[in-house]
């Protein structure tokens, strides 16, 4: 009897302990989620610019019938932050489609700042009324911050596709990004964060491509970089990107839209789309220039299938001592 009673009470005490730490780990997620939100919106932003519009007027084929591209998706999508509508991602991926085809390229920015994915389904609509031929979609972003379950916020991503696609609208999916990255989000939340979106992201990559979609996974491709510089490459809240982050993203979003248009190989788009020169379009580079002691920049040959008119070469002079 002793012994039972001996086993029962350290039974309660360890499970005290447990109570009290799993206590203190929701108290810490629960301030970490209070400090992120309250820095994110320390800064207020004004609504994105619309790009909406047509490209490559005087193109040399711009008389052939015009290329309709439709814009779909959150605020990454719609280029929040900005103030110029060249250089939201939309503006970028329709200017590099016009350089690259030589037509005329008509651009519909359908996204909606805020957006989680249930709430597609109006932006398609709109979509499918403009006859687009090809559709890009970001999106998931938000479902990660309110906690949306995977498989409920993919399930609406992929009835997206599938009535585009059915539709005859070619279809690319810029899978969630890394929400992990963001400054703001510090540890432990920081892992659940990059959990979460990477659960999602892989969700989309599966199912957009058994849709009949395209999948380009942005986290992988995007996630290194804005990490190791997100002064760079965030924006003044720190969440959203900068005019070089967007540009970074519509420079791995061109290839695969070509691809999805027929303009561009399979094996050219996914080697255009995984960078690995360091050159960036004058106007990153001289953001970079500013913002990082030490910047040194030469001029360098447009890389193919890359944004932007004129490039230069990015490399870090050492201090002397």
């Amino acid at each position: 009897m002793t012994r039972a009673r001996g086993r029962s009470s350290a039974a309660l005490r360890v499970g005290g302990w447990l109570a009290a730490a799993a206590g203190g780990f929701v108290a810490v997620i629960a301030a970490e989620v209070k400090f992120a939100h309250a820095t994110i919106n320390a800064v207020t932003l004004i609504p994105p610019p619309d790009p909406t519009g047509t490209y490559g007027a005087d193109g040399p084929r711009a008389d052939e019938p015009p290329i309709t591209v439709a814009v779909l998706g959150d605020s990454s999508a719609a280029g929040y932050g900005l103030e110029v509508a060249a250089e939201t991602p939309g503006a970028l991926v329709g200017q590099g489609v016009a350089e690259w085809s030589g037509r005329k390229i008509l651009l519909r920015d359908l996204a909606v700042v805020g957006a989680v994915s249930a709430e597609l389904d109006e932006q398609v609509d709109r979509a499918l009324a403009l006859h687009a031929d090809v559709a890009i979609i970001l999106i998931g972003a938000n479902d990660v911050v309110r906690m949306v379950r995977p498989t409920v916020a993919v399930s609406h991503l992929v009835r997206a596709v599938e009535r585009l696609h059915g539709d005859g609208v070619a279809v690319l999916v810029g899978t969630v990004p890394d929400l992990g990255s963001i400054k703001p989000i510090l540890p432990p939340l920081r892992q659940i964060a990059r959990a979460w979106s990477r659960r999602i992201a892989a969700e989309q990559m599966i199912r957009v491509v058994r849709a009949g979609g395209r999948a380009i996974s942005l986290a992988d491709i995007l996630g290194p970089e804005f990490t190791a510089d997100r002064d760079f490459f965030f924006g003044p809240d720190k969440f959203h990107p900068s005019a070089a982050g967007y540009a970074a993203l519509a420079e791995v979003l061109l290839p695969s839209t070509l691809a999805a248009l027929g303009l561009l190989g399979d094996e050219q788009a996914q080697l255009a789309t995984y960078r690995g020169q360091p050159a960036l379009p004058i106007a990153a580079a001289a953001l970079r220039a500013v913002n990082v002691p030490g910047t040194e920049l030469g001029s360098v040959p447009k890389p193919r299938g890359r944004l932007g008119r004129l490039w230069v070469r990015v490399a870090r002079r050492p201090r002397a001592r």
